[in-house]
């Protein structure tokens, strides 16, 4: 069941300034939360999309993703968790889609724990299939990843 839909939201590139929320969000949210180094590796990286969703003046999500090529790979996918299940990683999700689309990627790839039934359905509802289980992917705790895949050509 989702809840009620989160007050408006803005959707921006993320900027060095907002690390400090994103890293809290982060750290909250994952036992093996990535360093403020890898976020900023995004926000410079020339082909990675580095996106923060705002409601009410603060960051409540963000995404990162990637492209080689003619290929998408979405690498981070987070919502705080007081604004989970109001459609806000769905929301970012279509977005980045769209703009990996715009600049010509034909595939998108991302990794997700078997265990997140959450992220699981979401993706499937946004069209991604499992094309296979990477085995220990994740640590700590030691966890497979689905391998899912969206063929947008």
């Amino acid at each position: 069941m989702v809840e009620r839909p989160i007050a408006a939201i803005s959707m921006i590139d993320m900027r060095p300034e907002d690390l400090p929320e994103v890293l809290s969000i982060e750290r909250v949210s994952f036992s093996t939360p990535w360093s403020a180094i890898l976020f900023m590796n995004e926000i410079y990286k020339p082909l990675s999309v580095s996106k923060v969703v705002r409601s009410k003046g603060e960051i409540v999500g963000y995404i990162c993703a990637d492209q080689v090529l003619d290929e998408g790979h979405i690498l981070n996918v987070t919502v705080h968790p007081e604004h989970r299940r109001r459609g806000v990683a769905m929301q970012m999700v279509t977005h980045v889609i769209g703009l990996l689309a715009e600049r010509a990627c034909k595939t998108i790839f991302l990794e997700v724990r078997m265990s997140n039934h959450a992220a699981l359905r979401m993706y499937e509802k946004s069209g991604f299939k499992m094309v296979t289980i990477r085995k220990q992917y994740y640590a700590a705790p030691e966890e497979d990843a689905a391998i899912m895949k969206l063929d947008i050509s």
